[in-house]
């Protein structure tokens, strides 16, 4: 099974196309987590047992878990075995934002996607395809570039023009165009810029998925994205949300709600 099948398959399932952000930030969490022996993953239990029902991936961002060294990224494990044994269909992605040259690329390939058994994870493309041919090359992986990023200092870059054209299309439409063999790649376009999200899905068409940041806690509107990014099945989004679902007092309900705003517009 493609990676990108796996997520459809999900999507289907359960109707949603809602990606949990597991930013777990210990400093925090409520007090029965954050006194716990193991905070970060007896949080991302919970949260994931709060919000499965209405999951279609999950996204732990690798920092929160390497800040705190050795102890961080064996809760990660422990996340990341426990999504295994009791959801194992429910896509996982590692919000790496890797990309090197030669071994360093065939080490992250193996910490990222062996072993801790990511589906799929962010990198981004400043180095070119040749240095992300090791992560590319995975066929069974999902590599998840970023393209048009949710923070307000994006475009100090990604606006650059080539030739005719702002860097963010340039890279989207060489990802689609000759990146894309394997059928693996994604690209990172935040929900913060719908108008670009829009131009990216004209030029990229219905083949590639968008992992969208940037709703909920940053601000991106639901109906604006869904307008701009769906592809012609209705799926072709991951839209990820965060904070808005950790720190809700009720995060199954938020989980909920945020699943039927983006349903709306399917």
């Amino acid at each position: 099974m493609r990676i990108l099948d796996k997520y459809n398959t999900r999507a289907d399932t359960i109707n949603s196309l809602l990606c949990v952000g597991l930013d777990t930030d210990v400093t925090r969490l409520p007090p029965r987590f954050r006194d716990s022996d193991l905070p970060q993953f007896h949080f991302n239990q919970w949260i994931i047992e709060q919000t499965h029902r209405y999951a279609a991936a999950y996204k732990p961002n690798i920092a929160f878990y390497e800040a705190r060294g050795e102890t961080g990224l064996h809760e990660l494990r422990l996340t990341m075995d426990y999504l295994r044994q009791h959801h194992p269909d429910i896509l996982t992605i590692c919000d790496a934002k890797r990309a090197d040259i030669g071994s360093t690329n065939d080490a992250y390939v193996t910490a990222i996607f062996d072993r801790l058994s990511f589906d799929a994870m962010t990198l981004h493309p400043y180095l070119g395809r040749e240095a992300l041919q090791p992560f590319l090359s995975r066929v069974d992986k999902g590599c998840i570039v970023l393209c048009r990023t949710s923070n307000p200092g994006a475009g100090d870059l990604q606006d650059l023009m080539i030739g005719d054209q702002p860097l963010w299309l340039v890279v989207a439409e060489k990802v689609s165009r000759d990146w894309n063999i394997n059928g693996n790649c994604m690209l990172v376009v935040g929900a913060t810029y719908p108008g670009e999200m829009r131009q990216i899905r004209e030029r990229v068409g219905n083949s590639i998925t968008f992992l969208v940041p940037g709703i909920g806690a940053q601000g991106g509107d639901v109906a604006a994205v869904m307008q701009a990014g769906l592809n012609r099945e209705g799926k072709g989004l991951i839209i990820n949300a965060s904070r808005s679902i950790l720190l809700a007092d009720d995060p199954a309900a938020a989980a909920r709600a945020l699943r039927d705003e983006i349903n709306l517009y399917r």
